[in-house]
């Protein structure tokens, strides 16, 4: 056997904003390809320069630092300009807004030194109960989708991050998630032609530099493996029919969907014999995942499973990609901060959708607002907006705002009897489904004369059960909660 190593094909997760000594010791005997970062990994600018940094010394040499900075709802960095959800860029239907989103995200990160983005989320939103996808999307018709996806990976690329479009061949279309488990899209190759495929044939053709591959069955294109792990769609289809030449990376190993089927890291050396060149693996804390996998790995190359000609192809493209998105530092200036927020204020406010009758409040008088305390996050989600913090963002504009909690179906009630003559703003805040709550109390609502708004601030599809007039922000970020306050002043 060569030198060829199959872990440098790895990328891996960290446990928190600090490279602890162990994990620098492990680094330091693995060569892995990448780390990628979560929000547990992001904290101050400084200390997560110096985690880069350390990654990087303990590895010693450059290396792919990547992260999921996609806008909206999946965000990893929170402390710059935010780039809004895609669902609220397909409203504005903007090319040129989509590319300085990209901008802006890649902004933020390669301040930090972190080179390579898991975004934009190319799947068209096929299924609206889609429970994974949703606002991440920019929308259902492929061709909106194609334009607004490239060009924000485009704002990217041309900023000095390399863009992995996700989820190839498609996740639009499922009502299962791939954390949890295998979704099976039992499709044409000609209605995957029409829809899912549109976005990332053009991705191809504008020479994105990395994709993300999806957990899903395809069994018109292969009735065995998942994608992620399917010669016939990684290298028929899309190396060999479509002329791709960039980075495929999977999506994370340890996702369910794969795991429960190829355990103990089986998974890893099928993904690269595929025609994949990078295997994410996160433990999320465990770091013993990260051992099977490197194992697993090496076991597939002494088997011959794994070709030390595959190895060398796929960490080839790493090395490339590497050498054109190099991660070196570039400073966010305050100037370039302030006029990237000044534009996300713009989009916050121009993507507002109003259903039925507009209903503006006086501030002079109090209103009641009746949100979940905390929905649930799951999936790929990092953090939700609570609604002390909705609260909040609306006192600014309404000081007499009453906050309570609509999971508490019998103090909401009570607040509703206690305030008859209160114009009540019933608020829906998860991507998860619409809770009981919420339902029961929206249908009192709408039997009562008093007037009422329902604020969606995430998911726009909540509007058609609640049968209430409605403002959709398409995204609970500040940007959106200033323009949603601005927007309630009339």
């Amino acid at each position: 056997m060569t030198d060829v190593n199959p872990e440098r094909t790895l990328v891996i997760d960290l446990a928190g904003p600090e490279l602890g000594r162990a994990e620098g010791r492990w680094l330091r005997n693995h060569p892995v390809g990448g780390v990628c970062l979560f929000a547990r990994n992001i904290t101050t600018p400084g200390r997560t320069a110096r985690l880069v940094a350390d990654i990087r010394d303990a590895l010693g040499r450059d290396v792919l630092i990547a992260t999921d900075q996609e806008g909206g709802a999946v965000l990893r960095r929170l402390d710059v300009p935010q780039a809004p959800t895609p669902q609220g860029l397909g409203v504005l239907d903007d090319a040129e807004a989509a590319y300085q989103a990209g901008q802006i995200a890649a902004r933020g990160l390669l301040e930090l030194g972190i080179n390579w983005n898991y975004a934009p989320s190319v799947d068209v939103n096929v299924d609206p109960l889609n429970p994974v996808i949703g606002e991440r999307s920019f929308g259902a018709d492929p061709a909106r989708v194609a334009a607004l996806g490239v060009a924000w990976a485009r704002g990217s690329e041309d900023a000095g991050v390399l863009s992995a479009v996700k989820h190839f061949p498609g996740h639009g279309d499922t009502r299962v998630d791939s954390h949890l488990a295998l979704p099976v899209v039992d499709k044409s190759r000609a209605a995957l032609e029409a829809a899912e495929w549109v976005p990332f044939r053009d991705a191809v053709r504008a020479g994105v530099g990395s994709i993300m591959t999806a957990h899903i069955l395809y069994p018109a294109l292969d009735a065995v493996h998942p994608a992620t792990l399917s010669p016939a769609i990684l290298t028929g289809l899309l190396r060999q029919e479509w002329g791709y030449d960039g980075v495929i990376v999977t999506d994370a190993m340890d996702m369910r969907a794969v795991a429960d089927r190829y355990p103990d890291g089986l998974g890893a050396g099928l993904a690269l014999s595929a025609g994949a060149d990078a295997v994410l693996v996160c433990g999320h804390g465990d770091a013993s995942l990260h051992d099977v996998h490197a194992r697993a790995l090496q076991g597939a190359l002494r088997s011959s499973a794994l070709t030390e000609a595959r190895v060398a192809e796929a960490a080839g493209r790493l090395g490339r990609a590497l050498a054109r998105f190099p991660g070196t530092p570039r400073p966010y200036t305050a100037g370039q901060r302030s006029v990237d927020e000044r534009v996300t204020d713009d989009w916050a406010t121009r993507m507002l959708t109003w259903h039925g009758e507009r209903i503006h409040l006086d501030p002079t008088r109090p209103v009641l607002l009746l949100a979940p305390t905390q929905p649930d996050v799951g999936g790929p989600y990092g953090d939700s907006l609570s609604g002390e913090t909705l609260a909040n963002a609306l006192r600014e504009a309404f000081p007499r705002a009453i906050f309570v909690a609509s999971d508490d179906l019998g103090a909401a009630q009570n607040a509703l009897s206690a305030h008859p003559d209160v114009l009540v703003l019933l608020a829906t805040t998860g991507r998860w489904g619409i809770p009981a709550s919420t339902l029961a109390l929206a249908e009192a609502l709408a039997l009562n004369t008093r007037p009422a708004l329902h604020l969606a601030l995430w998911s726009p599809d909540a509007v058609d059960a609640l049968r209430l007039p409605a403002v959709v922000t398409h995204g609970f970020r500040a940007a959106n909660l200033r323009a949603l306050g601005a927007e309630l002043l009339g």
